[in-house]
């Protein structure tokens, strides 16, 4: 069977009764699973994992736009990731027996219809933008929702309206496109210094390839953290991200406590790192249970510092096998 995973981005974090119904959407959908999500308070933001099937993974895409169309007034909206609409992004990710051209695809035919039947603009970006500048999520939402007037003139939606009006003032715009595997990454502060933080960020991603950062801070945690999109997980591991980021908090006299995963992902992700802090210890990972396995990475990671991080939850195929 063919699949692919979509993780959309909903500007909504704090009411769970607007995500029930957004998810109540894609689930209504036949042959969709949801495998998770994850709403963070302070970003106003919920991060949805789902996987269907080519032919059904466009009908549940357009049927959560609608609903958060319905549901999110983008004029209310405050939070501290960066944003520009209610389905801030909505990428389509291959996932088995599917190209990511084949979702480049998909994701220009969501954003066309999405366009037409809810009269939105909207933006392609990664492998379905039309151009290398338009790749990049950091061009398209530079200036945030409150900037999109302006930006609307400068840089044309790709489908849909490209005046600014009262019904865009509600809905925002949407980014949608195609992408590889994303790891969205939390490394957790001991400090509110939020200055310090963004300095720790810049200069994290001087120093690491395939990485996005911002530093921010988290008001339900009380401390801030190096947010991280890890866009090549192969070339840039959990444990060289982690490692790094302490190295560098130590030279600016703050430390890292733990860390997050938002979303799920794959678990070759998790040995990576394994194999690094085993070979710390002169061990190797041959035989070794996949529950020690993955109680080492957790626990040199940090990563049930805020919540349990249950592998059976977080690990794409561990959640695929209890769905079956």
């Amino acid at each position: 069977m063919r699949l692919v995973e979509c993780v959309p981005n909903i500007s909504e974090g704090k009411d769970q009764n607007k995500i029930k119904q957004i998810i109540n959407e894609l689930t209504s959908v036949k042959g969709v699973e949801v495998l998770g999500y994850e709403m963070g308070k302070s970003a106003n933001r919920t991060v949805i994992t789902f996987i269907a099937t080519p032919e059904n993974v466009t009908q549940a895409a357009i049927k959560l736009i609608k609903k958060s169309i319905e549901l999110i007034d983008m004029r209310k909206h405050l939070g501290v990731h960066p944003r520009i609409g209610c389905v801030d992004v909505l990428p389509f990710v291959p996932f088995k027996k599917i190209s990511l051209e084949e979702c480049a695809e998909i994701a220009k035919n969501v954003a066309k219809e999405a366009a037409v039947n809810f009269n939105v603009p909207v933006y392609l970006y990664g492998a379905a933008a039309p151009n290398a500048e338009r790749q990049k999520l950091s061009f398209l939402r530079k200036g945030g929702y409150e900037m999109l007037p302006a930006k609307m003139t400068e840089i044309i939606p790709d489908f849909g309206p490209s005046n600014y009006n009262k019904d865009i003032a509600k809905t925002g715009a949407l980014c949608i496109g195609a992408r590889n595997f994303l790891l969205a990454y939390n490394i957790n502060l001991n400090t509110n210094d939020l200055q310090t933080t963004k300095q720790l960020a810049k200069e994290l991603k001087v120093q690491i390839q395939n990485i996005k950062t911002i530093g921010w801070y988290i008001e339900e945690y009380g401390f801030c953290q190096v947010s991280v999109n890890i866009e090549d997980y192969k070339k840039a591991p959990l444990y060289l991200v982690y490692e790094t980021c302490k190295n560098l908090a130590d030279k600016l006299k703050v430390s890292v406590t733990g860390s997050e995963l938002v979303g799920l992902l794959p678990k070759d992700a998790l040995l990576d790192s394994a194999k690094f802090y085993l070979n710390k210890q002169n061990k190797i990972m041959l035989g070794m249970p996949h529950e020690e396995v993955f109680d080492l990475v957790i626990q040199n990671l940090n990563l049930s510092q805020i919540t349990p991080f249950i592998p059976e939850e977080k690990v794409l195929e561990l959640k695929l096998k209890s769905l079956k």
